[in-house]
């Protein structure tokens, strides 16, 4: 698997560091090549029971962009930043990486969640 950074100006290593204290999401966007999808989901499946386990993981969700697109997304959420940074920075994830197929291309940024009046609530 390769890794794209979402943007350059804000690295996925430098949000990691940020001391923001509130709850964060983790989008992360893969492409793969279309034989590979069941190959994705099979290896995020994995990952996902992985960060169920985690102190401070609150919840995920896989979608799968419709038709013949190669794009999925991954939205989760947890606690905190540093939740995160310490489930994504223990060898036996860093292992699992392994389990996808070379063609994916990932892209994980972190978010925070914002109100909107009349819109939406943080």
């Amino acid at each position: 698997m390769k890794f794209e950074e979402m943007h350059p100006m804000a690295p996925l290593a430098t949000q990691l560091q940020d001391p923001y204290g509130g709850s964060v999401v983790l989008i992360n966007k893969f492409t793969v090549a279309l034989e590979d999808r069941d190959a994705l989901v099979a290896a995020w499946a994995d990952d996902a029971a992985y960060f169920k386990r985690q102190p401070g993981f609150i919840s995920a969700q896989l979608h799968r962009g419709i038709g013949e697109s190669p794009v999925f997304l991954n939205y989760a959420v947890w606690e905190s930043v540093e939740a995160f940074r310490t489930a994504f920075g223990r060898p036996e994830f860093r292992s699992r990486l392994a389990q996808y197929p070379d063609s994916v291309v990932a892209s994980p940024h972190l978010f925070e969640k914002l109100a909107v009046p009349g819109i939406c609530v943080a």
